[in-house]
């Protein structure tokens, strides 16, 4: 996520670090440089100029006390101005005094828009919400289908009606939701190519109609200025009420993220961060400006980490590590649960540092596949007793798990010294810990 942007701001910073004080000289030097990554970034340039004349007036006009560094100095001003930029704070949905809530979401055709209604939908299920999916794009001849499925798979009910125009279906779809019971309604309506005004007539009838509560404007942040462009249109049409951005974790520059903010005055609300229901996160200004500076995002990291542990079975973990009890059937429940957190390469990119470390080197995600077919050949005697693991023992296994002896003499390695670290843990440390410490994965060599 916006790797391009974070090396080009970092070789612009550079400039100022190891200045003794900050100078007009090299303040303006250290900008040219900022200003030209923002404008490779696919940055609004309105919103660039605005971006620069803000920090450069900032900066001069600070002075460098105690141990603060130059270039420190810098870098926090220009993470609040990114901040300030995208936002300040998270937008919350909104919720309708009285239940249903209704939510339309709008956008054109290939920017995620039916995939972003079922993460929203699986997204606030976990809440406790009733959500009701709505099919109201009849003229992608998928779309339909895709929502459908989509519903079954998070068993969510999906409202549709053959032969039927979207008006008549949102209609009857509110009136399905307030009898059953559904307290959000998400309605998909269609989507275009590019923007006409058939389209823009039907998305405007449909608002007057239901009077959503939300109007989301969906688009591919991969389009850069294009997003931009097309999210101020729908906007001086619908009035939106918030963005989403998709597919940001392919996006390597950032300009639909620092712009669109600026350009419509409406807050990005949500980020799609790959194609699973579950791959969708609320939008931290904050965080987003601290992954784009290299700080990390430590908040994030603890958040996907608590939706995944419960309190008691860490208790339970915690004890059986006093007790020198963990076993390889613990080893698999904490493997599963990290799996459950996303990409092994996201996580590490939120520890503050490691995002430009993992820079050209490619992380076998697949190893945590084969560690964990290693451990499921095992017997469960085998998992719960791993001393018995003997030559002819671990040779069966390699075989059972398409590896080699040697990986299978390196995993119980690696686990047994784990035991010992975390044996050695204080309770203290051990709350801070994700259940337990996976071992070292393969990674290739770094790119030429």
């Amino acid at each position: 996520m916006f790797e391009s942007l974070s090396d080009k701001l970092e070789e612009a910073l550079k400039r100022i670090r190891g200045q003794a004080k900050i100078t007009e000289e090299n303040v303006t030097e250290a900008l040219t440089e900022v200003r030209r990554a923002l404008l490779d970034a696919d940055v609004n340039f309105n919103v660039v100029k605005k971006f620069i004349d803000d920090v450069k007036e900032k900066s001069l006009g600070i002075e460098v006390k105690g141990n603060l560094l130059p270039g420190q100095l810098m870098i926090k001003l220009i993470h609040d101005e990114l901040v300030a930029l995208m936002g300040t704070s998270k937008a919350d949905i909104a919720q309708a005094p009285q239940a249903p809530t209704i939510v339309m979401v709008a956008g054109l055709q290939g920017s995620g828009k039916t995939t972003f209604c079922a993460k929203l939908a699986f997204s606030l299920k976990k809440k406790g919400r009733q959500p009701l999916l709505v099919a109201c794009d009849i003229y992608r001849p998928a779309a339909i289908d895709q929502l459908r499925t989509l519903g079954q798979s998070m068993s969510l009910p999906v409202f549709s009606k053959d032969g039927a125009k979207p008006l008549e279906i949102a209609n009857e779809a509110l009136q399905y939701a307030k009898k059953f019971g559904r307290d959000i309604v998400i309605v998909d309506t269609a989507g275009r190519l590019t923007i006409d005004e058939e389209m823009m007539q039907e998305v405007a009838d449909l608002k007057d109609s239901l009077k959503p509560h939300e109007i989301l404007f969906v688009c591919d942040a991969m389009t850069g200025q294009d997003a931009v462009n097309t999210a101020k249109a729908f906007d001086d049409r619908l009035s939106v009420t918030g963005v989403v951005l998709t597919k940001l974790d392919g996006d390597t520059r950032g300009g639909a993220a620092l712009s669109i903010r600026a350009v419509t005055g409406k807050p990005i609300k949500y980020v799609g961060i790959g194609e699973k229901v579950d791959a969708l996160e609320p939008f931290f200004p904050e965080r987003i400006a601290s992954r784009i500076l290299g700080m990390g995002d430590i908040l994030t990291l603890v958040e996907k980490a608590q939706q995944q542990i419960d309190e008691k079975d860490a208790e339970k973990l915690e004890e059986k590590l006093r007790k020198n009890q963990f076993t390889f059937e613990d080893f698999l429940e904490q493997l599963r649960m990290i799996k459950k957190m996303g990409s092994l390469r996201d996580l590490l990119g939120m520890l503050p540092g490691m995002d430009k470390a993992l820079r050209g080197v490619q992380i076998d995600e697949k190893a945590f596949a084969r560690v964990e077919a290693m451990v499921l050949s095992m017997t469960k005697e085998e998992r719960s007793q791993p001393k018995l693991l003997n030559g002819s023992r671990r040779k069966r296994i390699a075989a059972g798990s398409g590896t080699s002896v040697q990986d299978v003499n390196r995993l119980i390695k690696q686990f047994e010294d784990m035991q010992k670290m975390m044996k050695n843990m204080t309770k203290g440390k051990m709350a801070s810990m994700f259940g337990g410490q996976t071992p070292q994965f393969p990674t290739s060599s770094r790119r030429p």
